[in-house]
């Protein structure tokens, strides 16, 4: 978890939840984005909403791992889902000093924590307000399903979808802008110009991402 320098218990912090991808765990972003670096430096530099930044395993799943394969993989990411809305998200409203409404929770990721993104933040806009797919991976619910989520009742306040252009799956998150532009629906599309499946990418992302929540 990231808190800013200032933290004061006796404030209300909105909450940015931040997931991995398939080969990663909940150290992951701190270990191969520097995460807390990129926040802290937002921070410092007066650009980011004061927040607290939730980073989860997310597998629900006490034998699988990192190493396990996708098969099994797979249905530990989907069930996660449940973890998020009936566990994890109540236990931080209890335990931290965070606001707790849709418009004060954010949820994003890589790889396959882009895919969990872009599903359950789309498909519980009553919980989140922002949402972010990070070179999202093939968990990601077909196109026209997603588009149709974020075209309900509530609307995202950013919708959020990046990829690097040199990435094997580049085509996901392209077909999901292809999708969103046809129906005019509003979201945020970044190429990374010569970008992989990498952290390089990723990093960039949460530093374009961060400053643009809970405003």
């Amino acid at each position: 978890m990231w808190t800013p320098p200032n933290f004061d218990t006796s404030a209300k912090y909105p909450v940015l939840y931040l997931l991995h991808g398939i080969g990663g765990d909940e150290s992951e972003w701190t270990r191969g984005g520097a995460a807390h670096v990129v926040l802290d430096n937002l921070f410092a530099d007066q650009k980011l909403v004061p927040m607290i930044v939730v980073l989860p395993n997310g597998r629900a799943s006490k034998d699988v791992t990192a190493k396990s394969g996708f098969g099994q993989q797979g249905p530990a990411f989907a069930a996660f889902e449940k973890d998020l809305l009936e566990d994890l998200i109540p236990h931080i409203e209890k335990t931290y000093p965070v606001k707790a409404e849709r418009e004060a929770r954010a949820l994003a990721g890589l790889s396959m924590g882009g895919g969990q993104s872009l599903n359950f933040g789309l498909g519980n806009l009553g919980t989140f307000a922002w949402v972010g797919g990070f070179s999202s991976a093939p968990n990601t619910k077909r196109p026209d399903d997603l588009v149709k989520l974020a075209e309900g009742e509530k609307k995202p306040k950013l919708l959020w979808v990046s990829c690097g252009d040199r990435d094997s799956l580049f085509r996901i998150s392209k077909g999901f802008h292809d999708a969103l532009e046809a129906k005019k629906v509003p979201h945020e599309w970044h190429v990374h110009a010569g970008g992989g499946h990498d952290f390089a990418v990723w990093k960039a992302d949460l530093y374009h991402l961060a400053p643009l929540l809970f405003r």
